[in-house]
């Protein structure tokens, strides 16, 4: 927190609102990476090498630093530390039935879509593996998701980029085949 204060004008923490389980709206925490005064574009996706991304930004998004303070969101019972992750409001009220279904559990700090590319790999590529999680969660499937999260972190998340159709999970046709 220190350094993102030290480095950049502007608050230590980012905070904007994203839908939960059921829908529900919560503020979502994260430490700012990118310069004070910056007005967010929610549609815009940002890679690391994104001109507003500050030096030490670029370090804490690398190694997930930023997402930390999102454990205060698990604490309050916003978020679980395994689900898919938060979206934003607007993206959630336009959700067909399908996509809906990843708003049944608790979003998490990382999930089945995190670990298997992220942004790398289409929205709709994360929803699939998102309503997978969903309908097959589990003690083993949330252990499995937090240790390849450390490999991810550690390894970044280019190495572990799959398609669903191209996962062990694609074989469970009630996430991969039922979508509109």
């Amino acid at each position: 927190m220190l350094l993102v204060k030290l480095t950049s004008r502007g608050p230590v923490f980012f905070v904007q609102a994203r839908s939960g389980r059921y829908g529900r709206d919560f503020r979502l925490l994260k430490l700012r990476t990118m310069r004070g005064g910056r007005a967010p574009d929610p549609k815009e996706i940002v890679p690391l090498d994104h001109p507003e991304i500050t030096a030490i930004g670029r370090i804490l998004r690398r190694l997930k630093i930023d997402e930390m303070p999102q454990i205060l969101n698990v604490v309050k019972g916003d978020m679980s530390l395994i689900g898919p992750r938060p979206t934003l409001p607007d993206q959630a009220a336009a959700y067909d039935d399908f996509q809906r279904r990843r708003l049944l559990v608790r979003p998490g700090l990382t999930g089945l879509a995190q670990v298997n590319g992220n942004a790398a790999v289409s929205w709709d590529e994360r929803i699939k593996y998102d309503v997978y999680y969903v309908e097959n969660h589990g003690f083993w499937t949330d252990a499995s998701i937090l240790m390849k999260t450390i490999l991810v972190v550690l390894r970044g998340e280019e190495r572990f980029v799959r398609p669903f159709a191209e996962s062990p999970y694609a074989k469970n046709r009630s996430a991969g085949g039922t979508e509109s």
